[in-house]
C-alpha cells in the first residue's frame, strides 16, 4: 500500500514538472513544434514498451477510438497547456488545472451515463468558485495575453476531462498501455500537422537547459509518470488513487515558486486552495 501511494505521489510530481519545463520552453520552441517533438519521442518509447509486453498497436483496427483520444489528450490538452504557459505563470496554470477533476465530473453523466452524487456537485461548485477567485486575484494587472492564457489552460482542463471519460469508455476493449501509445501516435500526427505555417527557424532558441527540459517532458513527464501512476493505481485501487491527482497543482505551485521564482498573491493562493478543496470533495 505504501509503495503504491509513493508511486502516485511520484507521478503527480513528474506531471507538475511538465508545467515548469513548459514555462521555460515557451521562449525556446513554438508550442506546435514542442508538442510534436515531445510526443514523437514518447510514442517511440511507448511502442517499445508494447513490444516488450508482446502487444501490438491496433493503429487501424481501433483508429476511431485512438484518434479521438489522441486529439483530446495528446494534442489538445498538451498544446493548450503550452500555449497558455507562454503568457501566464506555471503556478497560475497549475492552480487552474485543479479544475481537471471537475471537468471529468461534468462529462461523466454525458458520456458514461453514470449518476453523480450531491457531494460531488458541491465539490464542483467550490472549485468553480475557486477559479473565479483566482481570476479576481490578478484582475487588477491582467493583460489581454494573460487572460487568453487563462482561457487556454481552462480549455486544456476540458480536453483532459473528455479524454479521461472517453478513455474509461474505451477501456473496456483497449488496455491502458495500448490506449496511451495509440493516443500518443495520433496526437503526434495532429501536432505535426499543426506545425505547418507556424514554425520558422528563427523561432527556435534552444539552450542546454532547454534541451534538458525537452528530454524531461518527453520521457519522465510522459512515459515515466504514466508508468508510476498505472502501477500506483494497480497497487491501491482506482477509488483510492483518484484523489491523489489533486496533488498536481500543489507541486506546480511549489516548483513555480522555488525553481522559477514566481510570485503568488494571497488572493490567487486562496482561490487555488478553494479549487483544490472542491476537487478533493468531488473525488471522494
Amino acid at each position: 500500500m505504501k509503495r503504491g501511494i509513493a508511486l502516485l505521489v511520484i507521478a503527480t510530481i513528474l506531471w507538475g514538472g511538465n508545467y515548469i519545463c513548459g514555462r521555460y520552453l515557451a521562449d525556446a520552441l513554438p508550442p506546435t513544434l514542442l508538442n510534436t517533438v515531445r510526443w514523437g519521442i514518447s510514442t517511440v518509447l511507448l511502442a517499445g514498451l508494447l513490444a516488450l509486453n508482446k502487444k501490438r498497436l491496433p493503429v487501424f483496427a481501433k483508429w476511431k477510438e485512438l484518434m479521438l483520444l489522441g486529439f483530446l489528450g495528446t494534442f489538445a490538452f498538451s498544446m493548450l497547456t503550452y500555449l497558455g504557459l507562454r503568457s501566464i505563470s506555471a503556478s497560475q496554470a497549475g492552480m487552474i488545472s485543479a479544475g481537471i477533476p471537475i471537468a471529468i465530473l461534468l462529462f461523466t453523466p454525458l458520456v458514461l451515463k453514470e449518476q453523480i452524487r450531491g457531494k460531488s456537485w458541491l465539490g464542483a461548485f467550490l472549485s468553480i468558485a475557486g477559479v473565479i477567485v483566482l481570476f479576481q486575484g490578478k484582475s487588477g494587472s491582467a493583460s489581454h495575453a494573460s487572460f487568453v492564457g487563462d482561457i487556454e489552460i481552462m480549455l486544456s482542463c476540458v480536453a483532459w476531462g473528455l479524454y479521461t471519460v472517453f478513455g474509461k469508455r474505451f477501456g473496456k476493449t483497449i488496455d491502458p498501455l495500448t490506449m496511451t501509445a495509440g493516443a500518443a501516435l495520433y496526437g503526434t500526427l495532429f501536432s505535426a500537422l499543426s506545425c505547418i505555417g507556424t514554425v520558422k527557424p528563427e523561432m527556435i532558441h534552444m539552450t542546454g537547459t532547454a534541451w534538458l527540459c525537452l528530454a524531461y517532458v518527453s520521457t519522465l513527464a510522459s512515459v515515466g509518470a504514466y508508468l508510476a501512476w498505472t502501477a500506483g493505481v494497480k497497487a491501491v485501487g482506482a477509488g483510492r488513487a483518484a484523489p491523489y491527482i489533486n496533488l498536481l497543482p500543489v507541486w506546480t505551485v511549489v516548483f513555480g515558486v522555488l525553481l522559477l521564482g514566481e510570485h503568488v498573491s494571497w488572493v490567487s493562493l486562496s482561490g487555488g486552495v478553494l479549487t483544490i478543496i472542491g476537487a478533493v470533495v468531488a473525488s471522494l
